[in-house]
């Protein structure tokens, strides 16, 4: 089986990952259709070929993909130090880490993200984010899921690890009681999962 170096979204080093994976894509999309241009141009002698506009149209992925590049060269990459504290207080929890979370009118970096039963809390170091306006938008999206959930941010990281602390002593009575039917097109993932897997579709 062949290996592979790409980081799974929500894992640590998510963002270096991307950045080689996209700018490697990046440019693959634009070589492509500049190959096809000026091969046509040096063989015609003229650009005013069918060739140029097989070029013009073939850039158009091409600059899709640097849009996504640029959006994905913004997001810093999460402290490993920082990484490591909160992998010590994981515990049994659903977690996820490294996150660029987007709404239409604001976005903020989130450091991590812990899942147990109607919990979701989230560490950010971002000191631009507006933890009310990211904690309602993204609990509302949740819900509309089906996820009963309340979704809490630190901006202070004593705390968030206290809290996870704090969660792993109590899992089996956050989860107790909670009706789960497994979803269709994900059946092998727990609700916690399913939860951290609609939190990850609204980031980078």
């Amino acid at each position: 089986m062949k290996k592979t170096n790409k980081v799974p979204k929500g894992e640590f080093g998510y963002f270096k990952s991307e950045k080689k994976k996209r700018i490697g894509t990046t440019a693959f999309l634009f070589a492509v259709p500049l190959f096809i241009f000026f091969t046509s141009w040096a063989y015609f002698k003229t650009r005013m070929t069918i060739w140029t506009v097989v070029t013009i149209v073939g850039c158009l992925p091409a600059c899709k993909a640097l849009l996504g590049l640029i959006m994905i060269l913004r997001c810093r990459s999460m402290d490993g130090k920082l990484y490591e504290e909160i992998r010590s207080h994981q515990g049994k929890l659903d977690m996820a880490y490294e996150m660029y979370m987007t709404f239409y009118e604001k976005s903020a970096y989130i450091d991590a993200v812990a899942v147990c039963g109607n919990t979701v809390v989230c560490y950010s170091s971002d000191p631009k984010i507006d933890p009310p306006y990211m904690e309602e938008n993204c609990q509302k999206i949740v819900r509309k899921n089906g996820y009963k959930v309340t979704v809490k941010i630190f901006t202070d990281l004593k705390p968030f690890l206290e809290r996870l602390d704090s969660m792993n002593a109590h899992k089996e009575a956050l989860e107790d009681g909670i009706r789960f039917t497994p979803d269709e097109k994900y059946p092998d993932l727990s609700r916690n999962e399913l939860i951290r897997h609609t939190i990850l579709a609204l980031c980078l």
